[in-house]
């Protein structure tokens, strides 16, 4: 079960806050807040801001303890631009982009992933292993 939340709009620029995802990324939620607590960057606020939201969707909705979570996805995507013209001497203009992003973060349970990418990962090899002996040569090709 993965809990989603979605933060878009932020005007503050991608390349920023993706500083600041870096930091929280495949952390537990305790930690992942502590860090975001006392992160001197701007988009460290929002940011927490998101994760407490998440928080309380698992606490209240799915009635879980969130401390059990962890966050397993942070995407920092850029948003929409702002055109704005900045004033330049003879009568010249120069082209201000106001950017902005979109944080989308994915809380998963801690306990239980390990079994299912266990499970997962030896049909994943058996599949590729047969596609690879059914496949032609390139000799074979050729001719």
């Amino acid at each position: 079960m993965a809990i989603t939340a979605k933060l878009q709009h932020l005007k503050i620029t991608a390349r920023k806050v993706r500083l600041v995802a870096d930091l929280v990324r495949n952390k537990s939620v305790i930690d992942a807040e502590a860090i975001l607590r006392f992160t001197s960057k701007k988009a460290s606020l929002p940011m927490l801001k998101l994760l407490r939201s998440a928080m309380a969707t698992v606490k209240n909705t799915y009635k879980q303890n969130p401390a059990d979570f962890y966050v397993a996805t942070l995407m920092v995507n850029d948003g929409p631009m702002q055109d704005r013209v900045f004033p330049r001497s003879r009568g010249r203009a120069d082209k201000i982009q106001k950017r902005s992003s979109h944080i989308t973060m994915i809380l998963e349970p801690k306990r239980g992933t390990e079994k299912v990418e266990a499970a997962a990962k030896p049909e994943i090899k058996k599949t590729v292993k047969r596609s690879l002996k059914n496949r032609p040569s390139i000799n074979s090709l050729k001719n």
